[in-house]
């Protein structure tokens, strides 16, 4: 067998063996890496798809929250604007009630003052009525015919003309 021979089947051993080697790594690729790759991917775009969807519900949350935060605030303003309003009404309605109080008060004690001043009146009547019958009668004790006579006469004139001078 001649040297070419050998250098033939050399070559054609590395051919085979490399043809060999490429198969094995390719049903290694095939059997192994392939699904590894692919298990890996499927891993990784469920990883993104949980992240993705983790993503949207936590928007969702933050909407839901500043429509809430809105709506609060939309009510914590009605509610001071109510209390404001409460409160006006509150101190308008103790205000009138306070001024009819003192207005009433003030009626009260101009009757209890007119009632005063009748009652002052009446009581200075009486004493100017006793005093004048005190002196009327110290007086009459000292009247003579004559006086008497002319005293009754200018009583019934000032009666007959209407009690005027």
């Amino acid at each position: 067998m001649s040297d070419d021979f050998y250098v033939n089947l050399a070559r054609w051993s590395q051919i085979l063996g490399s043809l060999a080697f490429i198969a094995v790594v390719i049903w290694l690729w095939i059997r192994f890496l392939a699904p590894a790759v692919v298990a890996s991917r499927d891993r990784k775009n469920a990883e993104l798809a949980d992240a993705e969807r983790r993503r949207d519900e936590t928007k969702e949350e933050i909407d839901v929250a500043r429509r809430e935060l809105a709506s609060a605030t939309s009510e914590a303003q009605a509610i001071r604007s109510r209390g404001e309003r409460d409160a006006q009404a509150l101190s308008e309605r103790v205000l009138a009630e306070a001024k009819a109080e003192g207005e009433r008060q003030v009626r009260n004690a101009g009757g209890e003052l007119e009632r005063s001043r009748s009652a002052a009146r009446e009581a200075l009547r009486a004493e100017l009525i006793a005093k004048a019958l005190e002196i009327a009668r110290a007086s009459a004790a000292n009247i003579d015919e004559n006086t008497n006579r002319r005293l009754i006469g200018d009583v019934v004139e000032t009666l007959e003309r209407g009690g005027a001078k």
